[in-house]
Order: structure tokens, then C-alpha cells, then sequence
């Protein structure tokens, strides 16, 4: 019987497994018995805590899920004006701590498990929803209705740039993604001015 209260230790101790043990062996050479090795807990405990290795990829996507949205939220806290705002969000989506190797494996890997599983496609469009919302709530001020294609446009991006980032060929650091990101809204950003 595991001790009491370790069941959220035990919990995030075996997210942050599935993430590495999905960066190191992709999402289909993963079982529960790899991430519980990796855990340092048996098989039986990951499966009394998870139930099954869905359930287990399902937690460590709202798990990753709520990382973004709180260095999100942080840094959107201290953001003063819209510009900056949108800034926060992109800054966010390429801090070092949520565009590290294993987190861009995972994130890749939910995006193809989205294809077939709803869990994973549900949760996904949630993202995206608030993604998109968030930035259409910043930059309407700054570019009216163009804003819903903007914010299309800016999520699209970082769907790219992380895309990038997986592909040895084509790795940017954080801080050339998030200059490519910065010159894109600032091109956009005077062509409206422009007009």
C-alpha cells in the first residue's frame, strides 16, 4: 500500500518520467514499466496511480499544459501594455524551462497522438482555443479585426518553430524562435500602422 500523501509526489515524479522516457524513446517504444523504472517506483504503483499508459500520457499533457499556462500567466501579471502582453505569451511559449529537448519531444508526440486518440485532440484544441483567445484579446487593440487572423498567424508560428526545434537539421534556440516570433508581430504591427 503506498504511504499516504505520496500519491501527487509519486504522480509528478512519474510525469516527469513519461516526459523523459517519451523524449528518449518516442511515444509508440514507451511502456508504463519504462516510466516506472525511470520513476524509481514498480509497475503495479504506476498503474494503482494512472490506471493505464493513456491515462498516464493524459495526465503529463494537462500536466504540460498547466506549465504553459502558468509561466503564461506570470509573466502576463507584470506585461503593462497589449504589445507587451503578446510579447508574454510568446515569451512563454519559448522560456528554456518549456522549450528543453524532452518537452518539445512530448509536445510533438501529443500532437501526433492527438490524430487518433480524442482525449489527446480535445485537450489540444483546448490549447489552442486559449492560445489564440489570449492573443486575440491583446492584439485587438492594436490591429481591430484583423486580430483573429493575427493571432492565427502568431499560433501557427510557434507550432512551427517548435516543429523546428525537434529536427536536428533545423533547431533553433529559444531566443532565435522568439526573435523570428518578435519580428513577425512587429512587421504586422506596422503594416497596420501603415494602412
Amino acid at each position: 500500500m503506498p504511504k499516504r500523501g505520496m500519491q501527487p509526489i509519486r504522480q509528478r515524479e512519474l510525469i516527469l518520467a513519461a516526459v523523459e522516457a517519451i523524449h528518449e524513446r518516442g511515444l509508440n517504444g514507451v511502456t508504463m514499466g519504462d516510466i516506472a523504472k525511470r520513476a524509481g517506483v514498480s509497475p503495479a504503483l504506476a498503474h494503482h496511480y494512472f490506471g493505464s499508459k493513456d491515462e498516464l500520457l493524459s495526465a503529463t499533457m494537462r500536466h504540460l499544459l498547466g506549465e504553459f499556462a502558468l509561466a503564461a500567466r506570470r509573466r502576463l501579471a507584470v506585461a503593462g501594455d497589449p504589445r507587451a502582453r503578446v510579447d508574454a505569451i510568446l515569451e512563454a511559449s519559448f522560456a528554456p524551462d518549456q522549450f528543453s529537448p524532452a518537452l518539445i519531444s512530448t509536445w510533438l508526440a501529443f500532437y501526433m497522438q492527438s490524430v487518433h486518440d480524442k482525449a489527446a485532440a480535445r485537450l489540444l484544441a483546448i490549447y489552442l482555443k486559449r492560445l489564440e483567445a489570449n492573443l486575440r484579446h491583446d492584439l485587438r487593440p492594436l490591429v481591430g479585426d484583423g486580430a483573429v487572423a493575427f493571432a492565427r498567424g502568431i499560433a501557427a508560428m510557434i507550432d512551427g518553430l517548435w516543429l523546428h526545434a525537434a529536427l536536428p537539421t533545423l533547431h533553433r534556440s529559444p531566443d532565435e524562435a522568439l526573435g523570428i516570433l518578435r519580428d513577425y508581430v512587429d512587421g504586422r504591427l506596422a503594416a497596420v500602422a501603415l494602412s
